[in-house]
């Protein structure tokens, strides 16, 4: 009873508490060590092992980033460790070691090298004594079958003729956190634990995992009045939601349909060779009063805060408003269709969105 009534007590604190997830408001009330974990473990599900250490490192996430341990941020990221593990540290992949051997015959025949090689290459010792075939058909993990691609990287040329240098398990560890994503956020801000081997190591690790997978779904401003958008941002990148409905007001304002992606520009980013987004906002250029080369300035601000505060947004915003005589959203779960080696049947970005809200919404309910 007396356990109820102090969960009741720091429940009743976190109602108090305002600002958007992930936003840095002015300073709210700060609750002491003790009642932050013993609300956090409280949303963890019944089922977690080792419920102690998960809460040591959510909470060690949110001080670290300065994200307040609200009910809602607490679920949020209880959500997505639900969905993408199960709250396993290095969770199995069913039949991985097939799945890495079809990726590898797939880059060899875009590398144009023969099969009979790279089978060859394959049957070489590795360094610990197996070859690289028996350790790929062996994985169990993404740790396990990274090992084994940093090993070929390293130590046979084929290994970087096939993975460019670069190893292909871009997501990794119970939030699932993009390599890239984790080396970017690092570089701006500290990472405040040892670094044993490299950052995207580090993602292997629970405490790793959860720390740049609190960053990437929270730590940012965004317009954003639901959390959904922010799952589907998890998904699809920071700031995919709001550029998904900028596009939609794209299409508003020019009559020009449009994949509402969120990605504004190509990945290449050539001025030369703009994307569908740009062309039809080109198309605006009068009313808008900008050059191209001032459009996609702008458009390469989507990654950022500062691209609601630029005149592009917020003429396209007032054009297609006036035109459709609608307030618009300034959020829509992008329109994705989800693809890689792991998938096996027709998933998207809205599945996924949506997948991680139902979850959100039971932990929230929990008694």
């Amino acid at each position: 009873m007396h356990q109820n009534k102090s969960l009741h007590r720091v429940l009743g604190i976190f109602l108090l508490l305002g600002g958007c997830a992930g936003e840095k408001p002015a300073p709210t009330p700060v609750l002491n060590t003790a009642d932050a974990k013993t609300l956090i473990e409280h949303s963890l599900p019944r089922n977690v092992s080792d419920k102690a250490g998960w809460t040591a490192d959510m909470y060690a996430a949110f001080t670290a980033l300065t994200v307040t341990p609200t009910q809602e941020n607490i679920c949020a990221v209880v959500a997505v460790i639900e969905q993408e593990s199960g709250f396993r540290v290095d969770p199995t992949v069913p039949g991985l070691g097939v799945i890495a051997r079809k990726e590898i015959d797939s880059r060899a025949a875009r590398a144009h090298v023969p099969l009979m090689i790279v089978n060859g290459v394959l049957l070489l010792k590795s360094s610990d004594g197996r070859t690289y075939g028996e350790r790929i058909d062996a994985a169990r993990t993404e740790k396990d079958l990274s090992d084994a691609y940093e090993d070929l990287i390293a130590s046979v040329p084929l290994g970087k003729t096939l993975f460019a240098e670069r190893n292909p398990i871009r997501t990794r560890g119970p939030m699932q956190v993009n390599v890239a994503f984790a080396e970017q956020f690092s570089s701006a801000s500290p990472y405040p634990y040892p670094v044993q081997s490299s950052i995207a190591d580090e993602l292997f690790t629970r405490r790793g995992s959860v720390y740049f997978g609190v960053a990437h779904l929270l730590d940012y401003r965004a317009p954003y009045d639901n959390y959904l958008y922010r799952f589907a941002d998890f998904n699809a990148g920071q700031y995919a939601s709001r550029n998904a409905a900028f596009q939609n007001a794209v299409s508003v304002a020019s009559g020009i349909p449009l994949t509402a992606d969120g990605a504004l520009l190509p990945h290449d980013s050539d001025p030369n060779s703009p994307g569908a987004t740009e062309l039809a906002v080109r198309t605006l250029a009068v009313r808008l009063k900008m050059s191209n080369g001032a459009v996609h300035s702008a458009l390469a601000e989507g990654r950022t805060k500062g691209f609601e505060a630029t005149p592009l947004y917020q003429r396209v915003f007032a054009i297609a408003e006036q035109r459709s005589g609608l307030k618009l959203a300034r959020a829509m779960v992008p329109q994705i269709q989800l693809a890689g080696p792991k998938i096996k049947r027709r998933l998207t970005t809205d599945w996924y969105a949506h997948r991680v809200d139902d979850r959100f919404k039971r932990c929230l309910s929990a008694p």
